[in-house]
């Protein structure tokens, strides 16, 4: 297979990543200058790799390690850097100068505001005194119902400079939604906002702040963010209505002075992230400042080649891991580019539009984002200069064939295309980009430096050709502490449980072997829960959506399997443009498309139009509420998706009774 991309002889020579092995081989007197080399040895010697992180980037904590890793044949109980004290905020914030831009906010309405590191560094420290004032001190929650603004940014920071825990919920998640996820952490203060807006909309979320303090019985202050300015007036109907909780407003929220960062164990814990909640309460899975740090800075500063001075921009919002992943860029002295609201509003390039303004060198987005763009037909390479674009991230779900095609030809020819994947689960990824590596269609570039990736076939045997689960064999610093309030059995079951001492991420997953120098590159099949099985023949749903989107008339799919007659058959359900029909040509072209890419067992027994396809609030699309709809079944914490109403398409569909 021929690349889409290969980099220059400069920019090998140039990237974070080859500077990086020249710096590990010239201490250990070792030939790395390939990326197996360098993968082989940072998993086969990750106490020596992972103290190499920490010396090449200078984290150097309060205090140094006594011993970098313990059990180290152990994931699950795995300890890293034993002894050594940091505190994240302070790694965060001491990388740039005073004067470089730190943040630039964006939003749909126009707006656009910018913080210099030092102006960022006084807003931390007044947060913090207010935190402070509240009673809060190292390892108490803090928790944020805010969207992806400048301060959502600051809040986290000053509540990681006082040793405390973090967790954040985005403003379009429902009442009950937010209840499951903060109700569990029990946090001492809550930052809220006054509303948000997504495609010309404005929505106030007064009602729910005053609902969501009033179930919180743990909370000591609500401050609140005045980020639109209608409803400012209804503030002190907030206020009348708390009784026992203190009431703020955030630019009265504290006194800046001295900012002070109290060091803290590596393993503390620094963030509380959620899992989408589809199939249950969601567990909350507890992270650690020190193994979230050093994955980070690996990933964003190897990985992603981001440099000091460069312009990082995610569209996320504050309730998916990516933008806790966004927010470390600032630990390699990058500015962050931060929006709110829908990607298409006022225009479908609105996002390409601030890329060109703010002059984005990494712009990152989800699948499903890339794929909408070429069924707009946007072609931002003609509309836009996009000089100082260097790399392009996708994650969410498997990038499609056609994606990479259409990022290459209508956005962008000469950059990294960084298809990444990992999760919520480890903050960060297991497989990702390269920029001294070429990109190939439809494939991620590599394993994560560190991370002992292998693919598993259904007894636990390590298999180098076909699909299988994405394994992860040996320690890593990004491992959860795990989920609060469990005694570790609950952890233990959701990923050791499959395969005794190994980590089973719940993809599915295959080698995919084109590179020169021997590394493997990785093809992701879609979750391992949503494999479908007709015949007993395993297929990945991303199989299927990958031939669906070269169908010009359908927007979007979801797939899934329905017990039939002692088997299952396939059921691809379509959201087409707006005056189609699905028809008999239609179903046929659908099915030609996939048979004639696939395999006859890929076709779908049945294909069925909906109006809308149900997703979390970060946007991903749930096969297994989709399945339990179909079999009509319960689905738990509806709260947790963006548009539950569109579950209603796939209830009592009289057409999957025959």
């Amino acid at each position: 297979m021929i690349p889409l991309w290969t980099p220059s002889k400069a920019q090998v020579a140039q990237a974070n990543i080859t500077k990086f092995a020249q710096y590990l081989g010239a201490q250990l007197s070792i030939d790395l200058e390939s990326y197996s080399q360098l993968h082989r040895f940072s998993v086969d010697h990750p106490d020596v790799f992972w103290k190499a992180i920490w010396d090449y980037f200078n984290v150097q904590g309060t205090d140094e390690a006594e011993r970098i890793l313990l059990n180290k044949n152990d994931i699950e109980h795995a300890r890293w850097f034993e002894g050594a004290t940091l505190n994240f905020a302070e790694k965060l914030l001491l990388k740039g100068e005073d004067q470089q831009i730190a943040l630039v906010e964006r939003g749909e309405d126009g707006r656009r505001r910018t913080f210099t590191f030092a102006e960022l560094k006084s807003q931390v420290s007044r947060i913090a005194d207010g935190l402070r004032k509240q009673g809060v001190v190292a390892g108490d929650r803090v928790a944020g119902f805010l969207p992806n603004c400048a301060e959502a940014v600051t809040a986290m920071l000053a509540t990681a400079s006082l040793g405390a825990i973090w967790s954040s919920c985005s403003p379009d998640f429902g009442l009950q939604g937010v209840i499951d996820r903060f109700g569990q952490i029990e946090p001492k203060v809550l930052f809220a906002t006054n509303g948000y807006q997504y495609a010309g909309k404005v929505i106030s979320t007064l009602d729910r702040v005053k609902d969501i303090s009033a179930h919180l019985p743990s909370l000591n202050a609500l401050v609140l963010i005045p980020y639109i300015q209608q409803g400012c007036q209804a503030f002190e109907s907030v206020q009348v209505a708390l009784s026992d909780v203190a009431y703020f407003e955030w630019d009265h929220f504290g006194i800046a002075g001295t900012l002070e960062f109290k060091p803290m164990p590596f393993s503390a814990p620094l963030y509380i992230l959620y899992s989408s909640g589809t199939t249950g309460v969601p567990k909350c899975i507890v992270h650690s400042a020190g193994g979230t740090l050093l994955q980070h800075i690996k990933e964003l500063g190897l990985h992603t080649n981001l440099k000091a001075g460069e312009r990082l921009f995610f569209y996320s919002t504050c309730g998916w891991m990516m933008w806790n992943w966004l927010a470390s860029g600032l630990a390699l002295g990058a500015t962050l580019v931060l929006y709110d609201g829908s990607p298409f509003y006022p225009s479908p390039a609105a996002l390409f539009d601030i890329a060109e303004q703010e002059e984005i060198t990494h712009f990152g987005g989800g699948a499903k984002y890339y794929s909408a763009c070429e069924k707009a037909a946007l072609s931002p390479k003609k509309t836009h200069k996009l000089e100082s674009l260097k790399t392009i991230l996708s994650t969410g779900s498997p990038l499609s064939h056609e994606s990479f095609d259409y990022i290459y030809k209508h956005i962008k020819s000469d950059l990294c295309l960084a298809s990444i994947s990992g999760g919520t689960d480890i903050v960060s990824c297991f497989v990702l980009g390269n920029p001294v590596l070429p990109v190939y269609k439809g494939e991620i570039q590599c394993a994560g430096l560190g991370m002992n990736v292998q693919i598993f076939d259904d007894d636990g045997r390590p298999i180098s050709s076909g699909k299988g689960e994405l394994v992860c064999c040996t320690p890593f610093p990004s491992c959860p502490i795990g989920f609060w309030r469990d005694d570790g059995s609950k952890f233990h079951d959701a990923y050791f449980s499959r395969f005794p001492g190994v980590w089973a991420h719940g993809d599915y997953a295959e080698f995919a072997k084109h590179s020169e120098d021997g590394h493997l590159g990785f093809i992701i099949h879609g979750r391992s829960d949503a494999v479908l099985n007709p015949g007993g023949v395993r297929i990945g749903t991303a199989e299927i959506y990958r031939q669906v989107e070269k169908v010009d008339e359908v927007l979007e799919s979801i797939a899934i399997g329905q017990p039939w007659n002692n088997d299952v058959r396939v059921v691809l359900f379509v959201k087409l443009r707006p005056g189609v029909q699905l028809d008999e040509l239609l179903i046929e072209k659908i099915k030609n498309t996939i048979r004639s890419n696939t395999t006859p067992r890929h076709v779908p027994a049945k294909i069925l139009e909906v109006n809308d396809i149900p997703r979390t609030i970060s946007g991903k699309i749930v096969e297994l509420a989709v399945r339990n709809a179909v079999q009509g079944l319960p689905v738990k914490n509806t709260d947790a998706l963006a548009n539950p109403e569109a579950l209603d398409a796939f209830r009592h569909r009289s057409e999957l009774s025959c």
